[in-house]
C-alpha cells in the first residue's frame, strides 16, 4: 500500500500515516489481479450493501470486542489522559470509539469572528470550490448537485468555499459546531459505505457523491447559511446527532458522532463569507493533508 502523508497543524512535520486495516483497504482498492478480484466479488457485500457494515458495527458493540481496547490504543499510541474515562470503564470496542475527551484536552478557540474546527481529522480546504481543479483527487471532482442531490442549493454554494475533514478509526470520533447556529433538522441521504481512505478516493472520487450521507443547515450571524455534512463508510454503524434543531447550539457544542469505522465531513460556505486560516491554505495547495484538532482556528468571518 502506497504511503498516505499529512501535515501535523502543531508540530507542522509531515508524517506517515498509520492505517488501521491496512491489508482490508490495498485489497478492495490495490491494482493487482487479486484486488480487481476483490472489488468485482466483494463490493457488492461490502460496500454497496450496509448488511456488512452494521453486522461489523455490531462486532464492536459484543462484550467480547473490548480486549482489542488497549492494545489498539497501543499500537496507534494514543494518548490516554485525554480520555475521559478510563480505558477500563469500557464495556465493548464501540464504547470506546464514541469515547468523550476532557474538555480541557480541545480547547476552543475564542472570538466571535472566529470558526473552530469541528473534529479531530485530516481536512483539505478550498478558498473557492469553482477555481480549484480538483477535490484530493488533482483534476478529478465531485459533483455538487450530486452530493447534496439538489440543483438550486449546488448553485448557491459553486463558488463558495469547503472543507473536507477525514477522521480515522483512531481519531475521536464526536463532531461539534464550528460557531454560533441555529441548525436545522438533519436531512438523509441514503447510499453506499464504501472507504473514504485516500487510496479508495484516488480510484473513484464519486464515493462522496455515492456514499450515506445526512446535510444541516446552520444559519448563523457571522457566517451565513453553512451546510454541515456527515458522510458514512465501510464499517460506520451509524450517523448520530445529539443536537436538538431550531435552537441555538453554541460554538464547540457537540453535534454528534459516527458509530465504528472511517467517516468524513465536509462544510460548504457560501462565497465571501470566510476566510480559511493560512496555514490551512498552505497544505491544502501542496496537495495534502493537514491534521488538526477540534476547537483549533479555521478562519475568521
Amino acid at each position: 500500500m502506497s504511503d498516505i502523508y499529512y501535515i501535523d497543524r502543531v508540530s507542522k512535520k509531515k508524517n506517515i500515516e498509520q492505517v488501521y486495516g491496512e491489508e482490508f483497504i490495498e485489497m478492495m482498492y490495490g491494482s493487482g489481479p487479486m484486488s480487481i478480484l476483490a472489488r468485482l466479488l466483494l463490493k457488492p457485500i461490502v460496500c454497496d450493501s450496509s448488511v456488512f457494515s452494521h453486522l461489523y458495527g455490531a462486532l464492536q458493540k459484543s462484550s467480547l470486542s473490548k480486549c482489542k481496547i488497549a492494545p489498539f490504543v497501543k499500537k496507534f499510541q494514543m494518548d490516554e489522559s485525554e480520555f475521559l474515562d478510563e480505558i477500563d470503564s469500557y464495556k465493548c470496542f464501540n464504547d470506546f470509539f464514541v469515547r468523550r475527551l476532557k474538555p480541557e484536552a480541545r480547547p476552543i478557540a475564542s472570538g466571535d469572528n472566529v470558526a473552530v474546527l469541528p473534529a479531530d481529522a485530516r481536512y483539505m480546504f478550498y478558498s473557492d470550490i469553482s477555481n480549484c481543479d480538483g477535490f484530493l483527487v488533482k483534476g478529478s471532482k465531485f459533483s455538487l448537485p450530486e452530493l447534496l442531490k439538489d440543483e438550486n442549493l449546488a448553485k448557491k454554494y459553486e463558488n463558495g468555499s469547503m472543507l473536507i475533514a477525514r477522521l480515522c478509526p483512531t481519531d475521536y470520533h464526536r463532531f461539534h459546531f464550528p460557531f454560533d447556529c441555529v441548525p436545522s433538522a438533519t436531512k438523509l441521504i441514503n447510499g453506499a459505505l464504501s472507504s473514504v481512505n485516500p487510496l479508495a478516493l484516488k480510484k473513484n472520487i464519486h464515493i462522496f457523491t455515492e456514499n450515506k450521507r445526512t446535510i444541516t443547515t446552520l444559519e448563523s450571524k457571522n457566517f451565513g447559511t453553512v451546510l454541515f455534512l456527515e458522510i458514512g463508510a465501510t464499517c460506520v454503524g451509524g450517523i448520530h446527532q445529539t443536537y436538538k434543531p431550531g435552537q441555538l447550539c453554541l460554538k464547540g457544542q457537540e453535534k454528534g458522532y459516527f458509530s465504528f469505522g472511517g467517516s468524513s465531513l465536509v462544510l460548504l460556505f457560501e462565497k465571501g463569507n470566510i476566510v480559511f486560516d493560512q496555514d490551512l491554505l498552505s497544505a491544502s495547495k501542496e496537495d495534502i493533508e493537514i491534521k488538526c484538532l477540534m476547537g483549533q482556528s479555521l478562519g475568521t468571518c
